[in-house]
């Protein structure tokens, strides 16, 4: 039996699924997406899939990766994403399929304790509070009787706990094969499971700082692979800028100097001679901060340099880590960790180098990025289409990118382009959900533009009937988290629903909490958009407020922008747009997760019908149905709930596998 047929065979209606699972339901989309995957194994391909909400693309990837017998490495965009396709779906599907092939799940380096700075924690007992010390206890045993020292396990330190970077390691700071406790290392350990297994689960994250040191030459932290699997797809392409160029923070500068320091202390007499250049390291991190402070929270750093207390306090920075890096090189000798953090100094000055306006190193920006207290420099990218090309020819491996967010009016041009894939073969499923029966699309008539005053008062006024024929149970998705924090305090003052507003709680206990409240409104920006799960009669709103372009005073966009247009491309139309339109699905997809789902999508911004670019949005939406009147959202939740929806019909063969359809798109008036 061939791949095709094995895998057909799985996933039909009296399969081996099916007889391992009562619940299993065959699905003609989950076949063809199935189908598509085993073609792309096999001949070693690519293949970009657009699989809606619904269509099983977990298995439809899963199942044939597993009997191709082919080494697979299945990428995601999410940790939690990771951990469910490791602990639940792969041994389900091993046990169902019969089939006995390793695997393995790798994390990047942070997710795993290090026993060198655990044991430096308890030793140099650097704790703000007695309940830290407590933590720090716990942590201790976690380690001593964890066999993966993930830090998943641990439930009792918060998420944002300054005890976390004393407690896991960077690839700055990790000391390698030097480490005493290099054999048990919980890192090597995952590795050296993942090098041997013949599917490995890893994270978009991890991917791409592999690929990062194999185009620079340092080796790999991934095994080899025949195939790459690459889940939630819609996210490599910013990812892929980060990994591909350089960022110096005021973060990784302090903690070299803290380490210094520390690392100091173990050897006799290096502390006289560390301390000082540390201390005038730290005056110097204040003075930057301080000169950078006029500025806007983001631009060129070209621009900020013409400002003589900017450029002034960037010489006088890098002269200080440069003062640093030669302390640390008459010290190295002394101790590894000492070696460490002179290899450390060293590649942050490297760094530097790369952040001058004046280096060169094909089309980038240079920019700069302000927070409350620090600040980080970088160097972006404007083109990834080369790099990844190179390694992919390199690998010589199938390639498969899924989400449920690729095509732009069904087109996947725009994603293609961005990763370089010249004839990559295409295949787009729609959600199998019956969106006529369950969701109605709501757009609220007369409401100004989103750049007028008072516009977030307006949708708010506009929401508020569909809060009360929904009884709550919403998400709010914001644009900017200054109209969510304005949101935020007029429905404080004007509700009485629960609200539960992202950065209040760590983000899984206030998507807990607003799940077990049973009438909680949720406001979100950023992250919410995606990668949030609400299924059953907890979530029945979504509200958008504003069209998801990218802010225009982003120093990467705009760089962007200019470079697309001395390449010949419309900024609009070739990137701002569809970005824009992948972005509107992910937070549209939030609603309907599953075939018993209901629910309403409020659609704030009067642009989708007054601007002619509004339709390529509108046209992105499941078939739901549309109003501009609130009586029929009251109707909508006074129905009674729906039934069982029908089975699909049995799928026809896969005649053709590119099912790329044309791209119209109107000029746009304006943003």
């Amino acid at each position: 039996m061939d791949l095709f047929d094995a895998t057909a065979s799985a996933l039909a209606g009296e399969g081996a699924l099916a007889r391992a699972w009562p619940d299993f339901r065959a699905r003609p989309a989950q076949q063809r997406l199935s189908d598509a995957v085993a073609a792309t194994l096999l001949a070693r391909g690519e293949l970009i899939a657009e699989a809606g909400t619904g269509t099983g693309k977990t298995y439809a990837y899963l199942v044939p990766a597993l009997l191709s017998g082919l080494r697979v490495i299945v990428s995601t965009g999410t940790r939690a994403l990771q951990d469910q396709l490791y602990h639940r779906d792969l041994p389900r599907l091993r046990e169902a399929l019969g089939v006995g092939l390793k695997s393995a799940l790798l994390k990047g380096r942070s997710n795993y304790l290090c026993w060198y700075r655990l044991e430096r924690a308890r030793t140099d007992r650097l704790f703000s509070s007695r309940e830290q010390a407590a933590q720090l206890a716990r942590v201790a045993a976690f380690a001593g009787a964890s066999a993966d020292g993930d830090i998943a396990g641990i439930d009792f330190v918060p998420e944002d706990s300054a005890l976390w970077p004393q407690l896991t390691s960077t690839p700055d700071n990790c000391l390698g094969s030097e480490c005493p406790f290099y054999a048990d290392c919980f890192v090597v350990k995952a590795r050296t499971l993942a090098q041997a297994a013949d599917v490995v689960v890893v994270n978009h994250h991890l991917l791409f700082a592999d690929l990062a040191l194999k185009r620079e030459g340092f080796g790999e932290i991934l095994p080899g692979a025949h195939a790459f699997v690459i889940d939630e797809a819609h996210q490599l392409p910013e990812l892929a800028t980060r990994f591909f160029g350089q960022t110096v923070t005021s973060r990784q500068l302090q903690e070299l100097g803290r380490d210094a320091l520390a690392e100091a202390l173990q050897a006799s007499g290096a502390i006289s001679s560390l301390q000082p250049v540390v201390d005038d390291l730290e005056r110097c991190l204040k003075e930057f901060r301080l000169a950078w402070d006029p500025l806007p929270a983001r631009g060129p750093i070209a621009q900020a340099v013409r400002h003589d207390p900017c450029a002034d306090s960037l010489e006088a920075l890098e002269d200080a880590l440069r003062a640093l890096v030669l302390a640390l090189e008459g010290q190295a000798e002394r101790s590894t960790g000492l070696t460490a953090c002179f290899a450390r100094g060293q590649a942050l000055q490297q760094r530097f180098n790369a952040l001058h306006p004046g280096a060169e190193d094909g089309p980038c920006v240079r920019w700069f990025e302000l927070a409350r207290h620090g600040f980080s420099l970088h160097q972006t990218p404007l083109d990834i289409a080369g790099p990844l090309s190179e390694f992919r020819a390199k690998a010589r491996a199938a390639w498969v990118f899924t989400s449920a967010t690729l095509a732009v009016g069904g087109s996947f041009d725009h994603y293609a382009r961005q990763l370089g894939l010249e004839a990559p073969q295409t295949l787009l499923e729609p959600s199998p959900f019956d969106y006529a029966r369950q969701s109605l699309a709501y757009l609220p008539p007369g409401l100004p533009d989103p750049a007028e005053r008072g516009y977030v008062e307006a949708i708010l006024r506009a929401a508020l009937p569909v809060l009360e024929a929904s009884r709550g149970r919403a998400f709010l998705l914001f644009t900017s988290h200054r109209a969510l924090r304005e949101a935020a305090d007029w429905l404080q003052a004007k509700t009485n629903f629960p609200l539960f507003v992202q950065g209040s709680q760590p983000r899984h206990t206030l998507l807990q909490a607003f799940r077990d409240s049973g009438n909680g409104v949720l406001l979100g920006a950023a992250s919410f958009w995606e990668g949030v799960d609400v299924a059953g009669d907890a979530l029945s709103v979504v509200l958008i407020d504003k069209l998801p372009f990218a802010a225009p005073d982003d120093p990467v966009l705009e760089a962007r922008l200019d470079h697309v247009k001395q390449g010949g491309g419309n900024p609009f139309r070739d990137w701002q747009l569809p970005t824009a339109v992948i972005a509107f699905k992910q937070g549209v997809g939030r609603l309907i997760r599953t075939e018993s789902d209901r629910g309403v999508l409020v659609l704030c911004d009067p642009r989708l019908t007054s601007k002619s670019y509004g339709r390529s949005f509108m046209k992105s939406l499941p078939p739901l149905p549309r109003t501009a009147d609130i009586e029929d959202v009251r109707a909508f939740f006074s129905a009674p709930q729906i039934c069982e929806p029908e089975p699909e019909p049995e799928p026809e063969p896969l005649a053709n596998l590119s099912v790329i359809r044309s791209f119209d798109i109107d000029e746009p008036d304006c943003v």
